[in-house]
């Protein structure tokens, strides 16, 4: 049977007042000691069924390990078990701090950064209260400054997870926006807009989490709703869904100041193909597509997404459950 989340009340985590400038400050000098691999991004706007989605390349990413399966994590290097100075942004929580900010290695965008559980945790395991209350802390500081965060997680096989120790992602969303000429904004931020919903064509679901306060046992009890549609999405049962330990589904998660959303996914991406019809790479999709974003590490890549948008929205259609609205 599944349980549900207690009623206890968690302490709200206590970051830096001056987080943003914490987080540019760290990245400005881990770039220029090139401790992380950023490279000046290329984006461009498509439009897939009516919705701006941005496609960025991204150079970094093409020097970016993957295991291969995130439920090994003895395969793989773990950068957040012990992170260097260099990386380590400052760590919070509880003490002994229960998290940490670090930067990411290889950034997509500039002051891209982590939130990573201090001890080892699965990524693979569902989250917890104090780590949707951690996201949601940074999502706060970085408000408190009228600036906004976008975070994410990748959870499972076909989601895009490249990391077994757990981790969210957060991207601050004027850096996103460099290189566009207006016209974009975070596709999550729309997602509780049945319309919004069902022009895409895969199935997301989401919940306004505006009144919450942050509060760790409240998001938690909107992230399971969340997590059970998507499981019977899937699993076609809504029975024996359970509420702690392996998640029994792959699936992204998203959290924005106002919005949580899920989209279960089913595969992690497809091939690209040139105009002559020659593969020339695949498009591998994580959590940004919450955003209302595509990345791509190669420049082939980049070049056959353009001249054919529709690969795009044709990959969008094999990541998740086809969306019953379009049906």
């Amino acid at each position: 049977m599944a349980t549900t989340p207690s009623n206890k009340m968690l302490p709200k985590p206590h970051l830096p007042p001056n987080l943003p400038s914490l987080v540019a400050t760290a990245f400005s000098r881990s770039v220029a000691t090139k401790t992380v691999n950023f490279y000046p991004t290329s984006v461009t706007l498509l439009t897939i069924n009516s919705i701006p989605f941005q496609l960025r390349y991204s150079p970094s990413l093409a020097s970016k390990p993957k295991p291969p399966s995130v439920t090994t994590p003895k395969l793989f290097f773990n950068p957040f078990a012990s992170p260097t100075q260099e990386m380590l942004i400052t760590p919070f929580g509880t003490s002994p701090p229960s998290h940490n900010l670090v930067l990411n290695k290889f950034a997509v965008v500039p002051e891209h950064f982590i939130l990573s559980t201090s001890a080892f945790k699965p990524q693979t395991h569902l989250l917890e209260a104090d780590d949707l209350a951690a996201a949601y802390a940074c999502i706060d500081a970085y408000a408190r400054h009228n600036k906004e965060l976008f975070v994410f997680f990748n959870s499972g096989d076909h989601s895009g997870a490249s990391q077994p120790h757990r981790h969210l992602q957060l991207l601050p969303v004027e850096n996103m926006k460099e290189g566009l000429e207006g016209g974009w904004d975070v596709l999550a931020k729309g997602l509780t807009d049945p319309n919004t919903r069902g022009k895409l064509p895969f199935e997301v679901f989401a919940r306004d989490i505006k009144g919450l306060g942050g509060d760790g046992e409240e998001l938690r009890r909107v992230y399971l709703e969340l997590y059970n549609q998507a499981c019977e999405a899937v699993l076609g049962v809504a029975e024996d869904i359970k509420h702690e330990g392996e998640a029994q589904i792959s699936y992204n998660l998203a959290m924005t100041n106002n919005i949580m959303a899920v989209v279960p996914r089913l595969t992690e991406g497809g091939v690209v193909k040139d105009k002559d019809g020659q593969e020339v790479g695949n498009l591998a999709l994580n959590g940004t597509v919450l955003a209302g974003t595509a990345l791509v590490r190669s420049e082939m890549e980049w070049n056959a997404l353009r001249e054919d948008p529709d690969q795009v929205n044709q990959v969008l259609g094999r990541i998740g459950v086809p969306n019953r609205a379009k049906m």
